[in-house]
C-alpha cells in the first residue's frame, strides 16, 4: 500500500489541513492491516436503500419483552424516554445520548455509554474513540451517516466507569427497542458491555469476539471498543479482521 509523500510547503498552504488528514487515514490503515482500498461511489447504495418495514419474521414475545411494537419509530422510543429518571446516571448528566445515524441503517454500532465529548454534545462517538470508529466504518466501505450508532446506557456512568447491573437494566429496553426499529443487517457490538447486553452473556469478550452471535436473527458481531484500541494499537489488526467479516455479511444481504 502506497502513501502520499510529505507534502511541499505550498502544497500545504493550498490545501490546507486535507493532505495530513488523508495522511493520518491511510496510517490508521497501514496499522489494522489494509492493503488495499476501494474508491467509494455516491454516498448511497443497497445499504442505505432498505426499506424500513419490519420483516415478517419478527419475533414477537421480544416486543412482549421490550416494549416494542412493530413499526415503531426511533422518534416514538425517543418519546417514551423523555427525561429520563430511571437509574443514579441521570443525576450527573448534561445531555441523553440516544444515538444517532441512518434510521434504516444496514449496519447498527451498540457501544457502552457516552462520554465526556458525548454528554457535552448529546451524540454518541464524537471523541477520540469516535474519530477512530468513523476511520473503522470508512474502512469497510461505508459512510458513518449510513450507518447506526447507540449505546447500552444512554447517559455517561462517572469517570467512564462500566456501567452497572441496574443502570443496563433500565436503559437496556431501549436499546432493544432501537433495534428492533431499525432492523439492521448486522449488529456490531464494541466492547463487553454491548456484547453482554445484546446477546445477554456473562462470557468475557475474549471468548465472544471474532464470529458471529445472533438477537433475533440478527447477526452480532463482536469486536473490541475503539477506546480500547487506543490504549492497545496491537488490537487494531484483529478489530479488521473482525470488520471484514461485518462487511461481508453486508455484502451478502445486498
Amino acid at each position: 500500500m502506497k502513501f502520499l509523500p510529505a507534502a511541499p510547503p505550498m502544497a500545504k498552504k493550498l490545501l490546507g489541513s486535507q493532505i495530513e488528514q488523508l495522511r493520518a487515514h491511510l496510517e490508521y490503515y497501514q496499522e489494522m492491516g489494509i492493503e488495499s482500498l476501494a474508491l467509494l461511489k455516491g454516498t448511497t447504495g443497497t445499504h442505505s436503500q432498505r426499506s424500513a418495514e419490519a420483516p415478517a419474521h419478527r419475533n414477537t414475545s421480544l416486543f412482549a419483552e421490550t416494549g416494542a411494537y412493530p413499526g415503531e419509530t426511533l422518534e416514538k422510543i425517543r418519546q417514551d424516554l423523555g427525561d429520563c429518571q430511571r437509574c443514579k446516571l441521570c443525576a450527573g448528566r448534561t445531555h441523553i445520548v440516544f444515538g444517532s445515524g441512518n434510521p434504516t441503517a444496514d449496519l447498527v454500532f451498540v457501544g457502552e455509554g457516552p462520554g465526556a465529548d458525548e454528554d457535552a454534545q448529546g451524540l454518541p462517538f464524537v471523541g477520540k474513540a469516535g474519530q477512530l470508529l468513523t476511520r473503522i466504518i470508512e474502512a469497510i466501505e461505508l459512510k458513518r451517516e449510513e450507518v447506526y450508532i447507540c449505546n447500552v446506557v444512554k447517559c455517561r456512568p462517572p469517570g467512564n466507569r462500566f456501567p452497572e447491573p441496574d443502570e443496563i437494566s433500565a436503559c437496556s429496553p431501549f436499546l432493544f427497542r432501537q433495534l428492533d426499529s431499525i432492523r439492521p443487517k448486522v449488529i456490531c457490538c464494541l466492547g463487553a458491555a454491548a456484547a453482554q447486553t445484546v446477546l445477554q452473556t456473562k462470557s468475557a469478550i475474549g471468548k465472544l469476539r471474532g464470529r458471529f452471535h445472533e438477537y433475533d436473527r440478527i447477526p452480532v458481531m463482536v469486536t473490541y471498543h475503539p477506546a480500547y484500541l487506543l490504549r492497545n494499537p496491537a488490537a487494531k489488526r484483529d478489530v479488521w479482521e473482525d470488520m471484514k467479516k461485518v462487511r461481508k455479511a453486508l455484502n451478502s444481504e445486498a
